[in-house]
């Protein structure tokens, strides 16, 4: 169930000349309620506020899309904290990265991050991240490649652990596309990260 929330209006003199727009998430498995993060952001001065309950590991976020889609230039999105909007970070640091563009800004409730706070800076900083972030991406998709072009041209597996029992590929792709994280498919299904990754790219090198 998700719902949005509206706060009284402030006066005149107390309204930003941009629009603050907050989300709040709640895990599906946490037993307490969107309550307390709606508070805060209702008490950072956010106007608007988009919530839902839905997975940490899930990519999908109804309420985040519909909350982003009313921002304009100038505008600003508000957590309470990052966690709740993005499953990992090198989404987190593509789509603030992506929104700066834009010229809309994120803020967290606990100010530790304010990109219309960093100025000039912002933009600099978080592109410079988000290449770093995809420096990264990019090195293990290659390195797991070159592992498999040589397990190919030796007809083995170079001495490695032993080929991957087939249900357990079966189930990590299926997790993956559920949109669960590395670390949560390592935690049920008791493969390495190395070799989940492998199984992943062996399947679509452009994830």
């Amino acid at each position: 169930m998700s719902r949005k929330f509206e706060r009284k209006s402030l006066l005149f003199s107390e309204k930003p000349s941009y629009q603050s727009i907050g989300y709040a998430r709640q895990g599906s498995q946490e037993q307490i309620s969107n309550a307390a993060q709606i508070e805060e952001l209702n008490n950072s001065g956010c106007a608007v506020i988009f919530e839902e309950t839905v997975s940490s590991s899930s990519k999908n976020r109804p309420k985040l899309k519909e909350a982003l889609a009313t921002l304009q230039k100038g505008d600003e999105i508000c957590f309470t904290k990052l966690h709740r909007g993005f499953s990992n970070q090198r989404q987190c640091i593509k789509t603030i990265n992506d929104l700066l563009e834009k010229g809309i800004h994120v803020r967290t409730t606990n100010g530790l991050i304010n990109t219309r706070a960093f100025g000039k800076l912002a933009p600099i900083a978080f592109g410079l991240l988000s290449e770093l972030s995809e420096l990264q991406h990019h090195t293990v998709i290659e390195r797991v490649q070159e592992s498999i072009k040589n397990r190919r041209e030796t007809g083995g597996n170079l001495g490695g652990r032993p080929k991957t029992n087939n249900d357990k590929e079966v189930l990590v792709l299926r997790l993956r596309d559920e949109g669960c994280s590395y670390r949560l498919i390592r935690k049920q299904t008791g493969l390495a990260l190395s070799t989940i990754r492998r199984i992943i790219v062996e399947k679509d090198p452009s994830k």
